[in-house]
């Protein structure tokens, strides 16, 4: 018989030493379902092995080469599913994680402050939707994640020369979003973090560099344009609490949309605003900012799961004996 565990599944190796570390610091085992790999199989009428599955495709997987790992992830998830096993950000979250439109109809149906967005359905009609914003405005990818297709636009000219140049990033799903560029009364945004629904620390993310590229894995560390060392935007921001009423109000919505483990990005404008534009289901933590924080996310996930993995073995046991 297979010895339970937590099973992860993914796409993206460079990811996965902070919580191989994690795991085997908390002495919960883990074992790596990666689908950047080709080749698998899956007997649909077979049942899966015993544990807890725990998804953390990314929806910028086609980025690395990994095409078709989120298609293979929705089959994956929808079989483990059918067995009614036990999984962790599951089929409902996956289809968060692939689409800012899903985030933004989330974030807008429990009334989240959101930012004014247009998603166009191909490339013909951008030109025309932009026209309903003025400038300055932003676009980016439906199917985001490192920044995808996030440009500011300062004119209309500007754009449309963009949209009908080679340089025109072409949008893996073929839906680009028309977006509200936000002011921030500082420069910079906060992402809040979850594991098991609950809050774990908040961080500060320096934007005064003007990049998009927000991801805090040490595998995405942003070049110096000078050429000295990398630059490192992430801190830590006690004043947002597990106390915060907005963190609590995260809570609530992650509690009732099925989402166990993720980051939620705000930011705070000039025009008094608290916005809250991304909910990232496949969350990575900054090193520094680990360094430094009382609690860690990896190891906060480690016992989650661990504990998650525990209540499964022991009900297994419960129907061994009364069998």
């Amino acid at each position: 018989m297979t010895t339970p565990t937590v099973y992860v599944i993914h796409e993206n190796a460079d990811w996965m030493p902070p919580f191989r570390a994690a795991f085997e610091a908390e002495g919960v085992p883990l074992t790596e379902i990666d689908l950047g790999e080709t080749g698998s199989t899956v007997d649909l009428g077979s049942e899966p092995a015993p544990g807890i599955y725990w998804s953390r495709m990314s929806a910028s997987a086609h980025t690395r080469g990994h095409v078709h790992a989120k298609e293979d992830t929705r089959a994956l998830l929808r079989w483990l599913e059918s067995w009614g096993e036990r999984v962790v950000n599951g089929s409902s979250v996956l289809e968060l994680e692939v689409s800012k439109v899903a985030q933004h109809g989330l974030l807008r149906s429990h009334g989240f402050d959101v930012p004014r967005t247009t998603a166009v359905l191909g490339r013909d009609g951008l030109v025309e939707a932009a026209r309903a914003f003025e400038p300055p405005f932003i676009t980016k990818h439906n199917q985001g994640g490192k920044g995808l297709g996030v440009r500011r636009f300062d004119t209309h000219a500007d754009f449309d020369a963009h949209v009908a140049s080679d340089d025109f990033e072409e949008p893996v799903d073929g839906i680009t979003l028309i977006q509200e560029y936000l002011a921030a009364r500082e420069p910079f945004i906060t992402r809040a973090e979850f594991v098991g629904g609950r809050f774990v620390y908040a961080v500060r993310v320096d934007t005064s560099a003007g990049s998009f590229e927000l991801c805090p894995a040490d595998a995405c560390a942003v070049p110096d344009p000078s050429g000295g060392d990398a630059v490192e935007p992430f801190a830590l921001r006690p004043k947002i609490n597990a106390d915060h009423p907005l963190v609590r109000r995260y809570e609530a919505l992650l509690a009732e949309a099925g989402i166990e483990i993720a980051g939620i990005e705000f930011i705070e404008t000039a025009d008094g605003r608290t916005v809250t534009y991304d909910v990232n289901t496949n969350t990575n933590y900054n090193p520094d900012v680990e360094a430094v924080s009382p609690v860690s996310g990896p190891r906060s996930i480690a016992r989650f799961l661990g504990g998650l993995l525990a209540e499964h073995e022991d009900a297994a046991d419960t129907v061994f004996q009364r069998a």
